[in-house]
């Protein structure tokens, strides 16, 4: 389950979902961001999580462009700078 996009400057990313490992039933698959050339260097979204695998992998084949640069912008904001990631 993985949805390609385009940033504005031309840059291929891979959006997908990862479960977290916890006891919890609900909201265990959260967004992931990633550089297409950097698996790596991931940009985990925690705030954006769904119960099932099914539903995240609906709402990451259907969030359109703008959704995912709006979140790319917001994860790449809050990265450490020291990271090196993306």
């Amino acid at each position: 389950m993985m949805r390609a996009f385009s940033d504005e400057s031309g840059r291929d990313w891979i959006a997908t979902a990862r479960e977290e490992a916890t006891p919890r039933h609900f909201g265990r698959w959260y967004l992931l961001l990633y550089p297409a050339d950097r698996p790596d260097a991931e940009l985990p979204l925690p705030e954006v999580r769904w119960q099932t695998r099914a539903t995240a992998e609906r709402t990451v084949a259907t969030m359109s462009t703008f959704e995912l640069l709006r979140r790319l912008r917001m994860a790449l904001a809050r990265r450490p700078r020291a990271s090196g990631a993306a």
